[in-house]
């Protein structure tokens, strides 16, 4: 039986960059969900003329194809934006519930990372993680990843988008941002990432230990 691992958490918090070393460490399946939100809202687009319509969101989410993940520019602040706007579409949430679920039983394990993976997607995880970081410092962390990707925006423009997208993402009807009863709290506002990790992985040992 698989091995499922949940971990949640804001935008910006670490959690993608410490699900991916716990994947790595022990050689299981990752899975960015967010992105996959990011990229229903980018097909969403190119067949929308540029709008985020609902009824063309659905029908993408339906039929999603791994390819999708693929497309340029899914880790832009606009992205991320519309990705959070797509998310709040029960619809589109309950289409993609599936093929995530599906996922996280693959192989020997999956360490699955996004907003509502330990409430929603993965209740029964093996592990549950919540990742979090003081808005300021996750500000300045995207805003220099933005900055090495290219991309030209101040940092004021970035904490605003976060705390905007804080908001949207704490107080959606169905399946908001919140830390499980029983998930392992990780505050990476003063902690390097390999230390971050490796936290990350004592929890997995131990919670293996047990099984």
């Amino acid at each position: 039986m698989s091995f499922t691992i949940a971990i949640d958490g804001p935008a910006a918090s670490g959690k993608g960059t410490l699900a991916k070393g716990v994947a790595q460490h022990f050689l299981f399946s990752y899975l960015d969900t967010g992105l996959i939100y990011r990229a229903v809202a980018a097909v969403t687009l190119l067949k929308s003329d540029g709008q985020l319509n609902k009824a063309e969101a659905i029908k993408i989410a339906q039929s999603f194809k791994l390819k999708y993940l693929e497309l340029n520019n899914l880790r832009s602040s606009e992205a991320g934006i519309n990705a959070s706007i797509i998310a709040s579409i029960p619809e589109v949430r309950t289409a993609l519930l599936k093929f995530q679920r599906e996922f996280a039983v693959k192989g020997i394990g999956a360490v699955l990372d996004g907003r509502d993976i330990g409430t929603v997607i993965l209740p029964d995880a093996k592990l549950k993680m919540f990742v979090t970081a003081d808005i300021k410092v996750r500000a300045e962390r995207r805003h220099k990843e933005l900055l090495k990707s290219g991309l030209t925006i101040t940092l004021e423009k970035v904490f605003e988008d976060l705390r905007e997208r804080d908001c949207r993402d704490r107080s959606r009807e169905h399946s908001p941002l919140k830390i499980s009863s029983n998930a392992h709290l990780i505050d990476t506002t003063e902690l390097s990432i390999e230390t971050a990790i490796t936290r990350a992985i004592e929890l997995v040992r131990l919670e293996r230990k047990k099984r």
